[in-house]
């Protein structure tokens, strides 16, 4: 696997911001939007940057981990939930409506075989991941394959006319996954990475960590991304990671969700660090961890709304301001277009 992320050209900086500028407001008025703004025309190479066909990429796929008790739903939920994204039922396919986005629903390892439905991307590495408490969750085989079929599945989207792409995942135990990646990663505590997930109480919560912290002394000697995640990642972390990196060598926008989603870039971002350039995070999820995260990658996240349900949710919510930011910079007058007064210095 070979990604090459290039770092856009800051050429057109000191144009862009002249640009933003002489816009009919002071300066800095519009605050975040005008980084956005600065930092999408850069992205795309463009004084005049636009955002098209919008897509929401959805993964799910189930984790061995759950049969430690780390999750007080079962598993079997994943392949609900599924059905639910396919029905156009769940909370994510309710705020793409309301943006006009597609949802795009992938089986990278779900344990449950579905019947063909044209809504349904099948890219299944297996039947779920191994119990990573006991043995990496997947072979690096698997790992290589669910990084491709992501990267694939996002270059397909770009074809299609997509250059923003939202990430989104579904996956009972997800969260100890991403705990654990995270820890190994950052080499920060478990504790300050674990999370109660779909609901733990603090029993529960003390227990999931506990797990966690075995199942990381039981692997050493991790030396790479690639072998921390699969070692402890979920195939629908991994392929979100292979389309993250993939959307940012085609220089399109990737709108981080939360702690999930995060946790995938993270692992992007370990194998090329230039991604970065083409990330927008959309919220600071409730999950125990999400802040300490995102603070780590130095993002600044557009949303603060106490969400922790994952799906996409809270970066299909962040997408307007996107669209703001590119719209005040192609369609806000200027002062000398509206013949309104500068400052005086």
């Amino acid at each position: 696997m070979q990604f090459n992320i290039t770092v856009p050209d800051n050429s057109l900086i000191h144009a862009l911001q002249a640009k933003i500028d002489q816009k009919t407001k002071p300066l800095g008025a519009l605050g975040r939007l005008e980084s956005l703004a600065l930092q999408i025309g850069l992205a795309q190479g463009s004084l005049s940057p636009q955002l098209h066909r919008p897509a929401v990429m959805v993964f799910a796929g189930d984790h061995g981990i759950v049969e430690e008790g780390v999750s007080p739903y079962p598993q079997a939920v994943t392949q609900q939930m599924v059905m639910n994204f396919l029905a156009g039922g769940a909370g994510v396919n309710v705020f793409a409506r309301q943006h006009g986005m597609q949802v795009r629903v992938v089986d990278a390892g779900v344990n449950h075989v579905f019947a063909p439905h044209p809504q349904l991307i099948d890219a299944k590495v297996a039947m779920g991941t191994h119990n990573f408490a006991r043995q990496a969750a997947m072979t690096a085989g698997q790992c290589k394959q669910a990084l491709e079929a992501g990267a694939r599945l996002a270059a397909q989207e770009v074809a299609a006319g997509s250059n923003v792409l939202v990430f989104g995942e579904m996956g009972i135990g997800n969260t100890s996954s991403a705990a654990a990646l995270m820890a190994v990663l950052c080499d920060f505590p478990v504790h300050d990475c674990v999370g109660r997930g779909t609901g733990l109480d603090d029993a529960g919560l003390q227990h999931k960590a506990a797990v966690i912290e075995q199942a990381i002394k039981l692997h050493q000697n991790l030396d790479t991304p690639l072998k921390v995640l699969a070692t402890f990642g979920g195939f629908e972390i991994a392929m979100m990671a292979g389309s993250m990196l993939a959307a940012a060598q085609n220089r399109c926008l990737i709108l981080v969700d939360g702690f999930i989603a995060t946790t995938a870039l993270l692992v992007a971002c370990r194998m090329q660090p230039a991604i970065m350039h083409y990330c927008v995070f959309g919220h600071c999820s409730d999950e125990a961890g999400h802040a300490a995260l995102l603070q780590h990658l130095k993002a600044r996240p557009l949303l603060q709304l106490g969400m922790r349900l994952g799906e996409g949710t809270g970066a299909v919510l962040a997408y307007p301001l996107l669209l703001a930011a590119v719209n005040f910079l192609n369609d806000m007058a200027s002062f000398e277009s509206a013949h309104v007064s500068g400052r005086a210095d």
